[in-house]
């Protein structure tokens, strides 16, 4: 797809983001129908809404003028009060709705609140685990032990490195770094696929069980646990350029999702489904997969990261062309949508999380993240 291509389907994107921004005044969208657009939103953006506010970050660097930064602000108050609350996962919404917000634009109310968020992962370390477990306030669809763990826990470490840098925090730099390690020694498999979530012994710290909290079966693939196995360490070597373990994992689970990804390159929900080929693709863990690409891409410089950018946009062209609603008379959805993602289909899962096709905000963020630096707007090393 040429960059013309892309800068359409970024326009396109930018109309959804402008008529979301108006379509939810309250709460935070969350996911949306298929079929008509409209928002299933939550109070405080759940894990999912910082994703929004990230997007209005990227909508104000791209079109200042239709996305006044006071858009931005206005989300991102929304989601404050789980500033403070237990859970690995917010580590995704302010890495996403905050620092972004100071690392594009310097912009003090962000980086206000993406540091007490922060400074709260920080402190959720337990060192006998030697990780951030997933917290008394995590959103899984059952109850949530002292020593839980999960690959999405990787949404701590991209906030933690920007606040060390931020601090110049040696404590916080170490927290991030042994997080990392302990969450991939546990569940990136020796074939390079990864496993979701695990429970420890609390005092021994022992792995007890790993399991797919969210997938086909205890022992499958889910397509996104593998995305945010390669989002997190693809940022990581990105931004700790020092340390090649990070780049290492980068490279095996990125090989695993492009030896094992379908030809037409939409994944689907779990790779281990038995119901593949007429089970349900996940368009949000593909862009999840695709957003990965350009920053591996970006840490492994122009020659070592040509295979991930083409990759990358070989990906993105499929997303726009197969599952982007388009502008014209002839389509009554809102243009600009990514249709096709599926949070899950374990019977387990939350009822606001039981959508199979759908638009999940967080897979049009990576989707618009993608478009924005594909055309030029910002270079993956910056976000």
């Amino acid at each position: 797809m040429s960059t013309s291509n892309f800068s359409s389907a970024r326009q396109r994107m930018l109309d959804r983001i402008a008529q979301t921004r108006d379509a939810v005044t309250v709460g935070l969208p969350h996911w949306a129908g298929t079929e008509d657009g409209k928002w299933i939103s939550t109070p405080d953006g759940d894990w999912t809404g910082g994703a929004f506010v990230g997007e209005l970050w990227l909508a104000h660097l791209a079109d200042p003028r239709r996305f006044p930064i006071s858009d931005a602000h206005a989300a991102l108050a929304r989601m404050l009060p789980r500033a403070q609350r237990r859970t690995a996962f917010k580590g995704f919404g302010f890495y996403h709705g905050a620092a972004l917000g100071s690392i594009l634009f310097g912009d003090e109310t962000a980086r206000d609140a993406a540091l007490t968020a922060a400074r709260s992962l920080e402190e959720m370390f337990d060192p006998q685990l030697g990780l951030i477990p997933l917290g008394q306030d995590a959103e899984e669809a059952s109850a949530v032990g002292t020593a839980e763990s999960s690959i999405d826990s990787l949404q701590a470490t991209g906030l933690l490195y920007w606040a060390a840098d931020q601090l110049s925090d040696s404590h916080m730099e170490e927290v991030a770094n042994a997080h990392m390690r302990r969450v991939l020694e546990i569940h990136v498999r020796p074939d390079d696929s990864v496993i979701q979530s695990s429970t420890l012994d609390p005092q021994t710290a022992r792995v007890l069980r790993t399991h797919t909290h969210k997938g086909y079966s205890d022992v499958s693939t889910w397509g996104r646990a593998q995305a945010w196995a390669m989002l997190y360490t693809a940022h990581a070597a990105m931004v700790r350029p020092e340390e090649p373990l990070w780049r290492e994992y980068a490279v095996r689970v990125l090989n695993w999702w492009i030896d094992h990804v379908p030809a037409a390159l939409i994944a689907y929900w779990d790779f281990d489904d038995p119901a593949i080929p007429t089970s349900n693709r996940d368009t949000a863990a593909t862009a999840i997969a695709a957003a990965a690409s350009l920053r591996l891409a970006s840490a492994l410089g122009p020659s070592g990261g040509a295979k991930y950018r083409d990759f990358a946009e070989r990906t993105v062209t499929q997303l726009v062309s197969g599952y982007l609603t388009p502008v014209g008379p002839d389509d009554q959805r809102p243009p600009g949508m990514l249709t096709g993602g599926c949070f899950t289909r374990k019977a387990v899962a939350r009822d606001i999380d039981t959508a199979h096709d759908a638009e999940l905000i967080f897979g049009s963020y990576y989707l618009f993240e993608s478009l924005v630096i594909l055309t030029g707007l910002v270079s993956a090393g910056r976000i």
